[in-house]
């Protein structure tokens, strides 16, 4: 067994002075604290639950920003906080995929 039922990684790759596009630059940090607040706040974190972490490139920023939760593999964009409270609330508390933020 995992010691997290889910694992979400959020790409915060920056990227400085490079053509292509980076999900940091997309508002990704703020996003992954946010997150990680309202999982604590849900009482969703902790061993056997839920583990919101930042990962370096996961070279789809063109698509992103972008997170990926294991060990689902399902991979989101994202815009705001709303979309954010959707993947918490639908994917992570009720395990349905939430399509239109699928990438």
């Amino acid at each position: 067994m995992s010691y997290y039922e889910r694992h979400v990684f959020f790409c915060c790759n920056q990227r400085e002075g490079e053509v292509r596009p980076c999900c940091n630059a997309k508002g990704a940090t703020p996003m992954r604290d946010y997150a990680k607040q309202r999982v604590k706040a849900l009482g969703l974190a902790g061993e056997g639950k839920v583990r919101i972490n930042q990962a370096g490139c996961l070279d789809r920023c063109e698509e992103g920003p972008c997170i990926v939760i294991y060990p689902d593999a399902v991979w989101y964009t994202y815009v705001d906080r709303a979309d954010i409270d959707e993947i918490i609330e639908r994917h992570l508390q009720h395990g349905q995929v939430v399509e239109r933020l699928r990438l």
